[in-house]
């Protein structure tokens, strides 16, 4: 029977399903691999169950000759921690979890979006800490969100699932941007640039892919084009915003408040961020319910059972 590395432990569904398969074995840790494991995982394992955080980066792959691992199946839809060139070029399939993660996420955006536009965080912090006095008609006055304006950056399948339900939950209207005109269910108007997408919304959300060609796509002039009043949300990746050119935004008063359930340099959160009442901070929540990360952990099981089968993965990046 062929080996198996589960590099975190998951749902015990999903390792059952792998035992059924595969000889597995699941480290305990749940912080990422050191770059030793991971070179020691190549030349020890048939396949292997990375995620967010294993970064198989080209120097890894590079430090084992003949690696005998064949396939990853990485759990989750994002794969930037894995260098999928270097992995081809040693021979190793890679495949990704898309659509278990859609919804999950989604909901998570609009979860900061409310919070942040309605200042709950703040206002949980305060009647926790005993300084809730009571309540009068000017307190924690936040934005109300119904019937505002939403921008999304990149809509793909989790983009539109946060545009769906803003516009029919919430009545926004829906703006984008991204590199090709998308037909939905709802009205959606694609914005040429996403520095014309800033000036035009009240919030800003961020659904593209992590990446080198993503890195720091949010940068100063997308926080200086929007309006003194907007909210910024990232559920996407944390590289994809330049996190110093957040801070200074927001203690500039160029952007009213952000929501962030990712960062730049996870799991490392800025001081700076932490002070801020208009900040809504989330310890990347984005899939965490128990049927998605079973969902997600079922289907990079499939992969690897396609390749135990001598089959294409279904799910191949």
């Amino acid at each position: 029977m062929k080996t198996l590395l589960i590099t975190r432990p998951l749902p015990e569904t999903v390792i059952a399903a792998a035992q059924e398969h595969y000889a597995v074995t699941v480290r305990p840790e749940t912080t990422p691999l050191s770059e030793a494991e991971m070179i020691e995982s190549l030349q020890t394992y048939d396949a292997i169950l990375p995620t967010l955080g294993d970064r198989y980066s080209e120097d890894v792959f590079a430090a084992v000759a003949g690696p005998k691992t064949k396939v990853m199946a990485n759990f989750g839809v994002g794969y930037n921690h894995i260098d999928v060139n270097a992995a081809a070029k040693a021979g190793i399939l890679v495949s990704n979890t898309p659509g278990a993660v859609t919804d999950a996420t989604a909901d998570i955006a609009l979860t900061l979006m409310l919070m942040t536009c309605r200042r709950a965080g703040e206002g949980e912090r305060i009647l926790r800490n005993g300084a809730w006095e009571g309540w009068h008609p000017t307190q924690f006055l936040g934005m109300h969100m119904s019937g505002k304006t939403l921008g999304i950056v990149g809509m793909g399948r989790i983009g539109q699932a946060i545009a769906r339900r803003a516009h029919f939950g919430f009545g926004m209207e829906v703006k984008y941007a991204n590199r090709s005109a998308k037909e939905m269910d709802f009205p959606a108007e694609q914005v040429g640039s996403i520095h014309e997408l800033a000036e035009q919304v009240d919030v800003l959300v961020v659904a593209v892919p992590g990446g080198a060609d993503t890195q720091h796509l949010i940068d100063a002039s997308v926080f200086a084009a929007m309006q003194s009043h907007a909210i910024f949300i990232n559920i996407a990746r944390g590289e994809i915003v330049d996190e110093a050119a957040l801070i200074a935004a927001l203690q500039a008063g160029e952007i009213a408040g952000a929501g962030l359930d990712v960062y730049e340099f996870e799991p490392k959160v800025p001081e700076a961020l932490i002070a801020m009442e208009n900040v809504t901070l989330l310890p990347h929540l984005g899939t965490a319910a128990l049927e998605v990360r079973t969902g997600m952990g079922l289907m990079a099981v499939d992969n690897l059972i396609a390749f135990a089968k001598g089959e294409a993965l279904p799910n191949k990046v």
